[in-house]
C-alpha cells in the first residue's frame, strides 16, 4: 500500500467497498488530452498530438426531468467564454471510465458504514471490462491501497480489498485525499475521469485547501459526484463543501437518509455517467493562457419544450511551473 502520510491503524470497512464496486461505471466524465485518444475512443479521425481537445460531458434531461437520447451533433452548440466553438467529435454511446473512490474511513463515519450496506449486494459485481478503477482511503491520513501491484483495475474483489484496508478511526483529511485522487487520474489511460466521495463532507486535517483542489479539478476536467452521510452530531460535518465540489465540476450531490436510498442513488449516479453525450472541440489561440475558461452547451428542444443541459462549469490549463504551498480559500 502506498501510504502518503504513515498510520499503523488498520481494519475492515466492507460496506464502502461494495459501494466502490456499485461505482464501476460505464461512462466517463471529460478532461484535457490529447485528441488522438478522444478522436480513437469516438470512431473519428485522429488529429494532430500537439494540440490539446476539451472533452465536454453532457447530460439532456425533459421537463420531467427524464434522460433525452437520440440527439445528434447538429443538436449541440458548444461555446467557451462566449465564443462560438467547431464541435470535432460526438459521441453517444457508453464508455469506459477512470474513476476513483475517494473513502472517508475517520472516527465520524464508522457508524454510518452500515447505510451502503444494500448497495455491497445491489452493485458490487457492476463493471466494464475497460474501465480504470482506485481507491483512496483517508483518515487524518491518505492512502493508495495496493491493486494487485497496478494502478488501476475492474475487479470487484481486488477493490472491496483495497477499501476494506483501513478501519475508521482519526480525524478528516477530505481535502488531501481528493488532491491525490485527482492526480493518479492522470495516470489513467481513458480521456473522461471521475471522482466519487463517500464522506461527512467535514474536513480537519488538511494540509491542502479548497482552492487548490477546485484549481486541480478544473485543470483534470474531473467530475466529482457526492454522497454526503450526514446528520450525525459530529461538528465536523459540512454537507455544504460536498455541494460546491459536485456544483463546481458539473458533478451531483446526494445526502441519503436510509439504506434503501443508498441504493437508488449509486444506480443514479451510474446511469448519469452512462447517459452523458460525449462532446470534443479544440479551442485555438490558448498557448500559455492559464485562466478559467467559461463553457457554455445549449440545444434547442423541440416545439418549444424546454430541456434542461447539465455540464461543467468550465475548464482551465495547468501551468508548466506550478507553485506549490500557495494560500487559497477555505470553502464553506
Amino acid at each position: 500500500m502506498q501510504r502518503l502520510r504513515h498510520t499503523g491503524r488498520r481494519g475492515r470497512a466492507s460496506v464502502l467497498a461494495a459501494f466502490f464496486a456499485a461505482c464501476v461505471f460505464t461512462a466517463r466524465p471529460g478532461g484535457l488530452c490529447s485528441p488522438a485518444g478522444a478522436f480513437a475512443a469516438a470512431g473519428q479521425a485522429k488529429i494532430s498530438v500537439t494540440t490539446e481537445a476539451v472533452v465536454v460531458p453532457v447530460r439532456v434531461t425533459d421537463g420531467s426531468g427524464n434522460c433525452v437520447r437520440g440527439l445528434m451533433q447538429d443538436d449541440f452548440r458548444v461555446y467557451e467564454n462566449g465564443k462560438p466553438q467547431k464541435i470535432a467529435f460526438f459521441q453517444d454511446a457508453d464508455t469506459p471510465i477512470t474513476a476513483g473512490l475517494i473513502v472517508d474511513h475517520s472516527g465520524s463515519m464508522g457508524h454510518k458504514l452500515p447505510e451502503v450496506a444494500a448497495a455491497v449486494y445491489e452493485l458490487a459485481h457492476t463493471s466494464n471490462a475497460q474501465d480504470e478503477m482506485f481507491v483512496v482511503n483517508f483518515s487524518d491520513d491518505v492512502s493508495l491501497p495496493s491493486l494487485d501491484g497496478k494502478p488501476f483495475t475492474n475487479n470487484a474483489q481486488v477493490l472491496e480489498d483495497a477499501v476494506t484496508a483501513a478501519g475508521a478511526a482519526g480525524q478528516t483529511a477530505l481535502y488531501d485525499a481528493i488532491v491525490e485522487g485527482l492526480r493518479h487520474l492522470q495516470l489513467g489511460t481513458l480521456n473522461k475521469k471521475a471522482l466519487v466521495i463517500v464522506s461527512d463532507g467535514g474536513d480537519d486535517a488538511s494540509k491542502h485547501k479548497y482552492s487548490e483542489v477546485l484549481d486541480l479539478a478544473r485543470q483534470s476536467q474531473a467530475v466529482i459526484y457526492a454522497i454526503g452521510l450526514v446528520g450525525g452530531s459530529h461538528e465536523e460535518e459540512n454537507p455544504g463543501l460536498l455541494r460546491r465540489l459536485a456544483k463546481d465540476t458539473g458533478g451531483l450531490a446526494f445526502f441519503p437518509h436510509s439504506v434503501e436510498s443508498v441504493v437508488d442513488i449509486s444506480k443514479q449516479i451510474a446511469a448519469d455517467l452512462r447517459e452523458q453525450y460525449t462532446l470534443g472541440y479544440v479551442p485555438e489561440g490558448r498557448a500559455g493562457d492559464t485562466s478559467f475558461r467559461k463553457i457554455t452547451v445549449k440545444i434547442t428542444a423541440p416545439e418549444g419544450g424546454r430541456w434542461r443541459v447539465r455540464t461543467r462549469l468550465g475548464y482551465s490549463r495547468p501551468a508548466e511551473e506550478h507553485a506549490s504551498g500557495a494560500p487559497g480559500e477555505k470553502a464553506p
